[in-house]
This record gives C-alpha cells, sequence and structure tokens, in this order.
C-alpha cells in the first residue's frame, strides 16, 4: 500500500520548490495510537526527549525545557492531554525503528515519484503536544517536513526566500549555530502567511529555510516532523554559514545567499575550512541550550511545576536582545 494519497506530477514537482499540502496514510501504521506512543515514550532516552512548555501568545516568546520527573509514558500521554506541554522524540532513527522504517518507506516513494528529488541525511522528530500549545516563529535548517498523525493544528508559513520575513543576518546566525532556530517575528507579517488547518493525514512542507509557526487547535496533537538533506540543502546552509563568516569576521556582508554559480561553490569551500580550523582548534561554537526549568507534574492543571527560583520567563538570549532593541 502506498503511503502517498492521491499524489499527482504537480505536488511530486513541487517538493522544495513551493509549499506542498497533500495527503499520506502514516498513521494507519498503527504505530501512533496512545498505546503506540505510550510505547515510544517508554522506551525512549531521556537523552533524546525533549519536555517544554510556552506562553499562551504567538506574539509574545516564552519558552521553557523540563524534566520527565520519571512519569511513565502512559501517564506522560494523559498529562499532555490535559495539560499545555510540547514533546519532542528526538533521534528517531536510532531510538524507534519502527517508525524510522515507515519514514525511510515514505522518503522512498517521494524519490520514485520524482526522480529530481533527493532525501539524504534523513532524520525524524516525533511531535507529541497538548491541544493549547504553541510552537513560536521560527525556521529549519535541513529541508523539513511535517506529516500530521493526530489533532487539529493551524500552521502558517511565511514567503520563503524572503528578506522581510527572515532577513539575511538572523538566517547566518542560525545557520553559523550562533542562535537557536526562533527568529524574530511580528504579527503584521501574518497577512503575508499562507495558513493551513491540518487534519489527521495531510503533509505540510516548504522549501528550505522557510519560516513558520503553529498553534494547535484541538486534542492530542501527533506529527513525524521529518528533515533531510541534498547537495543542494547541505550547499545553501554552506553559504549562509561563509556569509555570516565574511560579516563578523572579514565584517563584509554579503547581499547574495545564492547557492548557484561559482560563489556559492567558494563560499561552499569557505565554510567547510571554517568549520575544519574550528574543530582543530575546538572553538566550535556552542548553540544555545533552554535550561530545565520545570518538572512534569501530573497533579497540575497545565502538566508541570516550575522549579523554585526559575520563576521568570525564558527566551532566547538572542530574541532578548532583539526585543530590547526594538
Amino acid at each position: 500500500m502506498s503511503l502517498l494519497v492521491n499524489w499527482t506530477n504537480k505536488d511530486f514537482s513541487t517538493l522544495e520548490q513551493g509549499i506542498l499540502v497533500a495527503n499520506h496514510a502514516l498513521a494507519e501504521s498503527g504505530l501512533f495510537t496512545d498505546e503506540g506512543l505510550a510505547k515510544i515514550l517508554d522506551s525512549h532516552p531521556d537523552s533524546a526527549l525533549t519536555l517544554s512548555t510556552m506562553g499562551e501568545s504567538s506574539n509574545t516568546f516564552e519558552w521553557r525545557d523540563g524534566d520527565r520527573n520519571g512519569v511513565s509514558g502512559e501517564q506522560l500521554l494523559e498529562t499532555v492531554k490535559q495539560g499545555h506541554l510540547w514533546i519532542n522524540c528526538r533521534e528517531v532513527f536510532e531510538y524507534q525503528p519502527e517508525v524510522a522504517k515507515l519514514v525511510n518507506e515514505v522518503y522512498d516513494e517521494l524519490e520514485a515519484g520524482n526522480p529530481a528529488f533527493r532525501a539524504e541525511d534523513r532524520t525524524a522528530n516525533l511531535l507529541i503536544s497538548s491541544p493549547s500549545a504553541i510552537v513560536h516563529y521560527h525556521v529549519d535548517m535541513p529541508v523539513n517536513m511535517l506529516w500530521h498523525l493526530r489533532g487539529r493544528k493551524r500552521v502558517w508559513v511565511y514567503p520563503p526566500f524572503d528578506q522581510r520575513f527572515a532577513d539575511m543576518s538572523s538566517l547566518e546566525n542560525v545557520c553559523a549555530g550562533s542562535w537557536s532556530e526562533e527568529i524574530p517575528y511580528d504579527p503584521e507579517w501574518d497577512r503575508y502567511a499562507l495558513s493551513y488547518d491540518a487534519e489527521p493525514g495531510q503533509l505540510i512542507t516548504w522549501p528550505q529555510l522557510t519560516p513558520h509557526r503553529v498553534t494547535n487547535l484541538e486534542g492530542l496533537n501527533v506529527s513525524l516532523s521529518t528533515e533531510h538533506k541534498n547537495p543542494r540543502a547541505r550547499r545553501r546552509i554552506n553559504v549562509f554559514q561563509a556569509n555570516h563568516y565574511l560579516r563578523n569576521r572579514i565584517g563584509i556582508a554579503q547581499k547574495s545567499a545564492s547557492v548557484d554559480g561559482i560563489r556559492a561553490h567558494a563560499k561552499q569551500a569557505l565554510a567547510r575550512a571554517v568549520r575544519h580550523v574550528s574543530r582543530l582548534t575546538k572553538k566550535t561554537p556552542q548553540q544555545f541550550v533552554y535550561p530545565k526549568s520545570f518538572v512534569v507534574d501530573p497533579d497540575s492543571p497545565r502538566g508541570y511545576r516550575v522549579l523554585a527560583g526559575q520563576e521568570e520567563a525564558t527566551i532566547s538570549p538572542h530574541l532578548e536582545h532583539e526585543l530590547a532593541s526594538a
């Protein structure tokens, strides 16, 4: 049975080139029922499990990471259903072989349907979140695909490759690892966004580094977020990394992030050389990590308890700087 439902040639040709909404049958695998999710949560190591909560509004950035607090998979799932939590099961390919097999199968179908499409360096995250959860405005470095499985969520996707919504400096900082994936956001930009109410069995995907945000609408939300790279995607990241180096080390701001032509390949060589030197000198930048400021608490109405001394809202330093200078 095909995992891609009623795909057309236009759907396949839109991959990585534009915003695509299409249908899939991944949920029919039976892996994402309550029982299946509890099994995944019990078998997934804490080192690859991110538990988060956030504020109520997409317009005000607030994000916290927390500790599972020894809660079982079944109880954790029920707590997510009733609370205000977001779980990211990372490194699915390493720890969840059945899900990894499913992801590989659907990627193989995508490649078969579009010979120009190449999905290398495949990874996947399983996202499980409360009915009220939100994900703030951000970009993903690899090519991202959101395979929605349960619940309903609204996804805002902003015009790709448009510096009004993700300026050159912000993308350089993300690709260079100086920033987390969150970038400055203005609610006024929503009038330019395309919004989709994702139903179970729908895929939403967009070109690499396209800004987007998410608000859950109803029910326990479950999605597979898959990521991949290919030569062009790797070159795009390298170009932004090189531009970051040229801007911050040499003092030369670049006007172009084109991935085509001699300059793009030269920038890719520069980025690789800079990374090599950074590894040798052990000066690789450390990306910001949110401190664990809460523990899961099934008895709390929101499903968590903020730790003493951690009551102040946590945001990433670069966004704090942007807000202060705005």
